[in-house]
């Protein structure tokens, strides 16, 4: 299974690449205000990623003013401001050069007037782009899939081999709509990841293997605690199934499987599964070749499956549960312990993962895909860099990368807590806080892998121990679902 070229990157404008997004809303606001109309956040979606004619018939709707005459104060109002005030997004010119150098075209998709998109283009660089396409070149602009329809087709690429760059969700709707790839930066109205589509805080993520990795073939991979088997939330089975679906998770590495969970699952689902031991379980929509590790593994340990994709393709996912005492937050948080103990009292643990890493090598191709899932029941060195938590480095130094981590590279912005959904005070003393950290995760050996997207899992909003059996989310951890594009090993 080979990864598919990257044909084209499509920008929209708006938001994207510069920071005229807020001056087309501080343009529609003032014209909205002087009519006694201001505008507020619910009005977004008629005036974000929105040309000005549909702008302009909303506010005649709401104002009973002429449309030609509303058009040419919003086109008055945001020219003027685009004259003194375009300032490229963070990243975007780094990313459009870093583009050229590698040869990958590149288009501007827009849903702005011609006059608006060439005096963006001056500061840009028009030269910087194979085609524009603007609201003056297409019937219907987005958010239906004309604009980036268009812009393949002077390209003379394939929707599905090109990823579009959008900050709103409209221009979203519209790159879905044409087939593309969708990587978004949200500027004012916030997105959801989902299927085909990643979202990012800023192009100073973005890289061109990044993209890149967007239009490869796809393998979602899920650590998941089941918690006791999920026995603490009424009609856990059924909900577990749900997160799996909704998902779109093909392969779960699972935790605390209470010896039956791996095989109800998979066969309520009609996948392939292998269930270790009583606590430690692999589920997979793709056939399983090979059970891999100590089929008789205690409650804490790991064991791993081979996964067929395809015709020849495997990957090796491991799934691991270390043990939970001394548990490291607790130690700093209530007993104040520094660097030096806390380090020290990760031994158990660390051996258990040097273990678990000594049985991925001997039974892992040297060159093939493998990846750990995993309850680990310690933070990560990359989360708080004043302790260098042993358990995540030895992993590290093994080489298996944090795709969390790789997706959001700043743990403030970013944390991923997965302790817990359910726990915001100590359950043995409920006047402290609970220690939130990020103790699951997906890591790979990188070999044929490239995160495309990481992210936690819950679902709806869980109510707190103890009052939890009607939650939606039957478990006391989130999970941890990651997106990975498939290519050949370097």
């Amino acid at each position: 299974m080979t990864q598919p070229p990257l044909q084209a990157v499509l920008f929209d404008m708006d938001g994207t690449l510069v920071d005229t997004e807020r001056l087309w809303w501080e343009a529609v606001q003032h014209v909205a205000t002087g009519l006694g109309r201001p505008l507020t956040e619910a009005d977004q979606p008629e005036v974000l990623g929105r040309p000005v004619e549909h702008t302009a018939a909303w506010l005649a709707r709401i104002t009973a003013q002429p449309v030609p005459r509303l058009t040419d104060r919003l086109h008055h109002e945001f020219t003027d401001r685009v004259r003194t005030g375009i300032v490229p997004r963070p990243g975007a010119l780094d990313l459009l050069d870093a583009l050229a150098r590698e040869g990958v075209p590149t288009a501007l998709v827009t849903a702005s007037s011609r006059t608006v998109t060439d005096n963006v283009l001056t500061v840009l660089g028009a030269d910087r782009f194979r085609i524009s396409v603007t609201a003056d070149d297409t019937p219907h602009t987005k958010p239906a899939p004309d604009p980036y329809l268009a812009a393949c087709r002077a390209l003379d690429v394939d929707p599905a081999r090109c990823v579009a760059v959008e900050d709103t969700p409209t221009g979203v709707s519209s790159a879905e709509a044409a087939g593309c790839a969708v990587l978004a930066v949200p500027s004012l109205a916030p997105i959801d990841a989902a299927p085909g589509r990643t979202v990012v805080a800023s192009l100073e993520e973005v890289t061109p293997n990044r993209l890149r990795a967007l239009v490869g073939p796809r393998l979602r991979v899920m650590s998941w605690n089941l918690w006791l088997g999920g026995a603490k939330v009424d009609d856990h089975r059924a909900k577990q199934l749900k997160v799996i679906l909704d998902t779109e998770a093909d392969v779960v590495g699972l935790q605390e499987t209470a010896g039956t969970a791996a095989q109800e699952l998979a066969d309520a689902l009609g996948w392939y599964h292998h269930q270790a031991g009583e606590n430690l379980g692999i589920i997979s929509r793709h056939p399983i070749t090979a059970r891999l590790g100590d089929p008789d593994v205690g409650f804490y340990g790991a064991a791993g499956a081979r996964i067929r994709i395809g015709r020849a393709r495997e990957v090796d996912v491991w799934t691991a549960h270390l043990h939970y005492t001394p548990y490291g937050p607790y130690e700093a948080a209530f007993d104040g312990l520094g660097p030096a103990e806390l380090i020290a009292h990760e031994d158990v643990r660390l051996a258990q993962m040097r273990e678990t890493l000594r049985r991925i090598a001997e039974s892992s191709d040297s060159e093939g895909p493998a990846i750990l899932t995993g309850d680990f029941n310690s933070p990560s060195h990359l989360d708080r860099p004043d302790v260098a938590w042993p358990v995540t480095r030895a992993a590290e130094d093994a080489g298996l990368r944090d795709s969390y981590r790789e997706a959001h590279p700043d743990p403030v912005r970013q944390p991923g807590h997965t302790w817990s959904p359910i726990h915001t005070r100590n359950e043995d003393d409920p006047t402290r806080p609970e220690p939130q950290d990020r103790i699951d995760y997906v890591l790979h050996n990188g070999h044929g892998l490239a995160v495309v997207d990481s992210r936690t899992v819950v679902t709806g909003v869980p109510r707190a121990w103890p009052d939890v059996a009607d939650n939606d989310w039957p478990s006391d951890h989130a999970a941890v679902l990651t997106t990975f594009t498939l290519n050949q090993p370097n």
